[in-house]
């Protein structure tokens, strides 16, 4: 097949809307999924499947998926799945599954053209499902949606990074470890001397569903008391719901969790779970002991990443924020940005007005609160 890109007449649009289309659909998303090997979990049909299953299951209404596919003679070449979310003061089409997920991107065949393909994505999707303002956010720099973004569009936000582990360089992990520093790993040899002095240090995979869902509960309660803790909040542990939606997944045959912790005497002290998709490892949720001194964390995601090139995975994408523990491990940081295209004159005022000027500033003042009065506030930033 030639990799000369395909004319833009060449590729038909086609909506998605309903349960009974997106099963109808799976056979073809998969078999792209399989054949691109930068395509992120988050815009797997397995992905999509689970926030469908939840938000039917939860009874919630408001669910309004819209998922956009481009065919060229009947094969399926890039999907965009979205959904429409109503907001105060505006309605907007954001990825599916926009609270709970961590990027947003196309799945997009090989020979295709990302410019092209975004703007015939976009164009369906605001015919389709008119709305204020198109929101894509976390895009990785190296994702085909991020290739593909209209110049016209809009940063909001604050750039952040993903620190990611990229195996795929090294034919073991013992290659990978030796270019840790050796200061580095000098230290956490000690870190680790030091716990075993007092009590066994052991890292275990959780093997079946309930293991899996234990540390899923932990994890999640750990997280949510550092958060309260430190005054903050996020899109997802701002949803109560979440909790629910994460103590689903192991039941979900199609999706591959891995599952993972470091106890000390017998009593964890880090813990960390996510997902496997395309051989890479997302680590979704991570919860430490914040009071121990031998840094558990970064100690954890040596072991973690261990296992995964023993399960010859390609990388670990440890995800945003970046933070010292991940950059210890980390052989690149991919730049993450918040993007968004405004399709009327509210959807505009309110992107360049409030996401853009007036939010960034507000949560920076917000950010120099004491903790006890800026997570009301972060809460309510959030949720905006």
């Amino acid at each position: 097949m030639s990799d000369k890109p395909l004319p833009a007449t060449q590729l038909r649009a086609s909506i998605v809307q309903t349960r009974l289309e997106f099963d109808a659909l799976a056979p073809s998303w998969t078999a792209l999924e399989r054949g691109n090997p930068s395509a992120i979990m988050f815009q797997s049909h397995a992905w999509a499947k689970a926030i469908f299953d939840f938000e039917t299951a939860r009874g919630n209404k408001h669910f309004d998926p819209v998922i956009i596919c481009l065919y060229e003679r009947g094969d399926l070449k890039a999907i965009l799945p979205l959904e429409r979310v109503r907001r105060t003061g505006r309605t907007v089409l954001t990825s599916i599954g926009h609270g709970f997920a961590q990027y947003g991107d196309m799945l997009l065949a090989p020979g295709i053209d990302p410019q092209m393909a975004m703007r015939k994505l976009l164009k369906a999707a605001a015919k389709a499902a008119p709305c204020d303002a198109i929101t894509l956010l976390k895009v990785r720099a190296d994702s085909a949606m991020a290739k593909g973004m209209p110049a016209d569009r809009l940063v909001t936000g604050t750039k952040q990074g993903a620190p990611y582990v990229r195996l795929e360089n090294f034919p073991d992990f013992a290659s990978y470890f030796a270019t840790i520093k050796t200061k580095t790993r000098k230290n956490m040899r000690n870190d680790r001397n030091r716990l075993e002095r007092h009590g066994p240090v052991t890292h275990q995979v959780a093997k079946t569903a309930e293991q899996t869902r234990s540390i899923i509960e932990r994890t999640m309660q750990g997280r949510a008391d550092r958060l309260k803790q430190q005054g903050l909040t996020s899109r997802a542990f701002g949803d109560s719901a979440f909790f629910d939606f994460c103590r689903g997944l192991p039941d979900k045959s199609d999706l591959e969790l891995m599952a993972m912790s470091l106890s000390h005497k017998g009593e964890p002290i880090a813990e960390q779970w996510g997902f496997v998709h395309n051989r890479r490892y997302y680590a979704f949720i991570a919860s430490r002991d914040f009071a121990n001194a031998e840094s558990p964390g970064k100690l954890q995601l040596g072991e973690i990443i261990e296992v995964c090139a023993a399960r010859g995975l390609v990388g670990a994408d440890l995800m945003v924020p970046v933070m010292p523990y991940k950059l210890t491990w980390a052989t690149d940081v991919i730049d993450v940005t918040d993007y968004a295209l405004p399709l009327t004159l509210r959807g505009r005022l309110i992107l360049t007005l409030w996401d853009q000027k007036l939010r960034p500033l507000a949560k920076a003042m917000v950010m120099a609160m004491p903790s006890s009065a800026r997570g009301v506030v972060m809460k309510l930033l959030g949720k905006s």
